[in-house]
């Protein structure tokens, strides 16, 4: 039977929160979709004496989830693996990060016990107590070859982009190029937003040889789908094919948007003891999600599209850039703006009866949510925050511009 009792669908609906997890990164394989290109050009890397890696992308993609699941798999091989892991922020130094990244990696110390029946302990020290306060790239070079003759080492330095110091950057990359010129078998792997390895990585030309780099782009609808078909299936129910192929559109290939859209609707279908996920359900959870979005976002959505004017295009405009064809780096033109503007107004307008929208939303009395790049004439235009897509297309459908 589709129904399910009363208890059957409370506890269903508690455990749909650790399923669909938008607030924090996925951490267990089994929950994990997806990426299998990108975890496969990493593990390349690390399986190889003297290549790195970085993984580099939008935000919003599933960078440090990827990061997450290599660390499972890394534990469950039979070689020994010493990994070490970073958040970067913008105070920190090149000293700093070592400090922080070797915390969690320690040597043992057996200590013989002291008087007749004293049993024998073992010390933890961890490796970065043994580092000097100043470090050096040689000082990393010469500590992770130590390491290395006992085990796998991997270094994980997530959230690069947020190192405000450049010089910091520049240690790095002379690291990376010192652990490859010595031949240690170390891997380190530098995780951060950036629609190029040359927004991320200082002289990285020196050290290009040693480097893999692995762009993370938006997923693709058909691992979207996974993502909801696995959560769903570890809650013991079923999405019809309408509901998932309209979730899957919403996403915009962005993992965050999907774990949003499949906890709530999921919880919807639980709330009237339904098994099968339908069309009505997804709708339903779209609502909520809109109500759960981040703050910012909502905000500046709000700021974009407010006029003292009652009739106005603001909102309508907005919609037609979410909708836009963009390019690999998310950017449109105005031209490609008019084809789903007239979808929403069913009038072709010319670019001038919207040229001063875009400029306006790329100010900061509209919240700065569209960036502008280009000159005269070729201006090319990009959300500031990918996840601002999504919840303008959602929003769209919700409040009936679109159908």
């Amino acid at each position: 039977m589709d129904a399910i009792s009363q208890q059957e669908a409370e506890l269903k609906w508690m455990e749909a929160g650790n399923v669909f997890t938008p607030g924090s990164p996925v951490s267990t394989r089994d929950l994990f979709a997806g990426r299998r290109d990108q975890l496969q050009e990493i593990m390349g890397a690390i399986s190889q004496r003297g290549y790195h890696a970085v993984l580099y992308g939008e935000r919003g993609v599933g960078k440090t989830s990827l990061s997450n699941i290599l660390v499972t798999i890394l534990g469950a091989m039979p070689q020994a693996s010493l990994i070490g892991r970073v958040n970067c922020d913008a105070g920190d130094t090149f000293s700093s990060i070592w400090h922080k990244a070797l915390r969690d990696i320690s040597f043992t110390n057996p200590q013989r016990g002291i008087g007749f029946n004293a049993a024998d302990t073992v010390a933890h020290t961890p490796v970065s107590a043994t580092l000097p306060t100043v470090v050096q790239p040689d000082d990393i070079r010469r500590t992770l070859s130590d390491l290395s003759r006992h085990a796998r080492v991997l270094i994980i330095l997530d959230e690069y982009d947020r190192i405000v110091d450049r010089q910091v950057a520049t240690l790095v990359s002379d690291t990376i190029k010192a652990l490859s010129d010595f031949g240690v078998d170390a891997t380190v792997l530098i995780i951060g937003v950036a629609d190029t390895i040359d927004d991320l990585i200082e002289g990285h030309q020196s050290i290009e040889r040693a480097v893999v780099q692995i762009p993370m782009p938006r997923m693709s609808d058909e691992e979207i789908a996974e993502i909801l078909d696995t959560g769903v299936s570890k809650l013991g129910m079923q999405m019809d094919g309408g509901a998932r192929a309209h979730l899957v559109h919403l996403t915009q290939g962005l993992p965050y948007v999907a774990h949003l859209l499949g906890l709530h609707t999921t919880r919807v279908a639980l709330q009237g003891h339904a098994r099968t996920i339908t069309r009505s359900h997804a709708d339903q959870g779209i609502q909520r999600s809109l109500e759960q979005w981040q703050q910012s976002i909502r905000t500046a959505y709000v700021d974009a599209i407010r006029s003292p004017q009652p009739v106005n295009l603001f909102k309508e405009v907005l919609l037609a850039c979410a909708l836009a064809e963009t390019d690999e780096l998310g950017y449109f033109s105005a031209s490609s703006i008019r084809a789903p503007l007239k979808q929403i107004t069913g009038r072709l307008l010319d670019i001038p009866s919207f040229a001063r929208h875009l400029k306006e939303f790329s100010t900061e009395g509209r919240g700065g949510i569209i960036e502008r790049v280009g000159t005269a004439r070729k201006l090319r235009y990009r959300f500031t925050s990918p996840l601002m897509r999504p919840y303008i297309i959602m929003r769209g459908y919700d409040d009936g511009l679109l159908k």
